[in-house]
């Protein structure tokens, strides 16, 4: 049998005390609902993870780095700044004989994808996008240090938002509605967020790094394939041992999109060259050639290059500059755009050894400004 969803109606109750109220969304692998938890009288995000071949497996590992993160946030505050499991407990699939695990969570509000598709085309407010990444990089650090774990998926659609008052939490609810497919509707009259939202609502919401489902131990890593393309390490691309620094280059995909609504990188397949050729180039574009020790010290760099520094499917190459992107792209100030590409760059350092550690980046005069 392929995946199964299991078929849920509003109303009906998951293992005696969580009752439905609606869908909240449906992913590759799981389904998550929103629930009242009659027991403790409030909400929670109840995720069904799909059943099927091979995928007990996954759900298990998911569960133990969710136990690992909830055991380590007892020492650790940083932990707030991950999504934090409730519960969690089995039930059997309609047809009886597939075990379903589900996973609960606090109730949050949508991601930092719905957010950006509801502001302007320009990005979010840079006050926002510092204090978002501060909340980000404390939870990296504690997943990396205390928990020994890699997130391996840092993206927007896995950071979400969660309001500290009622109020908030319910506009967030309310307002950011975020479609299943890329197109979005927003509830209610306002039509484009800005109205409704606030500078000062939007500064006191919280972000949380959700999405364990692809997450590995830093002494184990499991996949070669990890992470979403535009937000994929260079040592991922080019098939290399990796490590959490896999996740500092994606939080630095992800600063450069929520401060200008476009991603740093992305990558498409031409007639004679893959998304991953692109992909390359492009990095190569940004951050300049990868020094042959790099390059050559990996099993696929062949896949690659004809030699050290060329590309074997694509040779013409424009050069860009980060702060030359910032400004002409985007019309920041060269003060502005230098500033954001000194904390960028040390994120985007291709070996991975030299690139800023979670900690450092929290360190950095722009973040911390």
């Amino acid at each position: 049998t392929g995946g199964h969803h299991h078929p849920m109606q509003e109303g009906e109750v998951f293992n005696t005390r969580y009752q439905v109220l609606h869908k909240l969304g449906c992913g590759a692998f799981a389904t998550v609902w929103l629930c009242q938890d009659m027991r403790r009288k409030k909400q929670v995000a109840v995720k069904v993870l799909k059943s099927r071949e091979g995928f007990a497996e996954t759900a298990q590992d998911e569960v133990a780095f969710l136990r690992c993160v909830s055991c380590m946030k007892k020492k650790d505050l940083a932990g707030e700044n991950i999504v934090c499991l409730l519960d969690d407990f089995r039930m059997i699939g309609e047809n009886g004989f597939h075990i379903l695990l589900c996973l609960v969570f606090e109730a949050l509000g949508p991601s930092l994808r719905c957010l950006m598709e509801n502001y302007t085309a320009q990005g979010l407010p840079l006050p926002f996008v510092k204090k978002s990444l501060q909340q980000v990089l404390a939870g990296l650090h504690f997943l990396h240090e205390c928990c020994r774990i890699i997130h391996a998926d840092i993206k927007p659609e896995n950071i979400l938002l969660w309001g500290c008052s009622k109020r908030l939490q319910r506009l967030l609810m309310d307002t950011l509605h975020c479609g299943q497919g890329a197109e979005l509707r927003l509830k209610g009259a306002g039509g484009d967020l800005g109205n409704q939202l606030e500078e000062s609502d939007l500064m006191s919401i919280e972000v949380k790094i959700a999405d364990l489902g692809s997450a590995c131990w830093t002494y184990k890593p499991f996949s070669k394939e990890i992470q979403t393309q535009p937000y994929r390490a260079l040592e991922v691309l080019l098939g290399l041992d990796y490590g959490t620094p896999v996740d500092i280059w994606s939080t630095a995909c992800l600063a450069f999109e929520m401060a200008t609504g476009e991603c740093l990188f992305d990558p498409q397949p031409g007639k004679y060259f893959s998304r991953d050729d692109d992909h390359v180039a492009r990095i190569i574009e940004l951050l300049g050639r990868i020094p042959p020790q790099i390059v050559f010290s990996w099993n696929k760099s062949t896949k690659f290059f004809s030699r050290p520094g060329a590309l074997l499917r694509l040779s013409r190459l424009s050069p860009r500059s980060l702060p030359g992107i910032l400004a002409d792209r985007h019309g920041w100030t060269p003060r502005q755009a230098a500033a954001f590409a000194a904390f960028l760059l040390p994120a985007l350092h291709y070996a991975p050894e030299r690139r800023a550690s979670a900690a450092q980046s929290l360190r950095h005069a722009w973040i911390a400004a």
